[in-house]
């Protein structure tokens, strides 16, 4: 599938390239951002960071992963993607710049996804979960109309300690 821009009311969403890391290091050296993600090291290790914008354009060639960096008037506010792609499955994921939380840009940004997701990519099932603790999230993910499945015990990795976790599941309205 070939990499391409979506774009929104508010935003662009292109994918992301290896230029993307240091932004994201910047973005990620906040810990309220991080603390909320599972596989994230806090404080952050811009090497590792670099490593994994680097293997985006790879993994979206795999049809591995589809990630894109999330803009604002020209500006990286955060990223959307949708990962672990296998058997018509994938899991959605997004984190943003504190500074913009709370203005509807993750819902507006994964309302695109999903659709990309499931339209483009063709998959049947989206999956998606939150730290129980981000009750924001957990409403961006039930007004695009994820379903709670469960919560269960996760390892964080950025919190050092495991944490409970709402896991929430979207089928495909075109293949249900």
């Amino acid at each position: 599938m070939p990499r391409r821009q979506l774009t929104t009311s508010r935003l662009v969403l292109r994918p992301t390239s290896a230029a993307d890391a240091d932004r994201a290091f910047d973005i990620q050296s906040d810990w309220a951002v991080t603390r909320m993600l599972s596989m994230a090291s806090f404080p952050p290790d811009r090497d590792e960071i670099g490593r994994w914008f680097a293997d985006h354009r790879r993994e979206w060639a795999a049809g591995e992963a589809f990630r894109f960096a999330v803009e604002r008037g020209g500006r990286f506010i955060g990223l959307v993607d949708v990962d672990e792609v296998r058997g018509g499955d994938g899991e959605l994921g997004y984190w943003y710049e504190q500074p913009v939380w709370g203005q509807g840009y993750a819902f507006e940004a994964a309302k695109a996804i999903v659709r990309f997701a499931f339209d483009e990519v063709g998959l049947s099932r989206l999956r998606s979960g939150h730290a129980a603790d981000n009750a924001a999230s957990g409403k961006v993910l039930l007004k695009l109309g994820f379903q709670p499945l469960d919560t269960v015990q996760r390892r964080s990795r950025s919190r050092g300690e495991d944490i409970m976790q709402c896991r929430y599941v979207l089928a495909n309205p075109a293949r249900s």
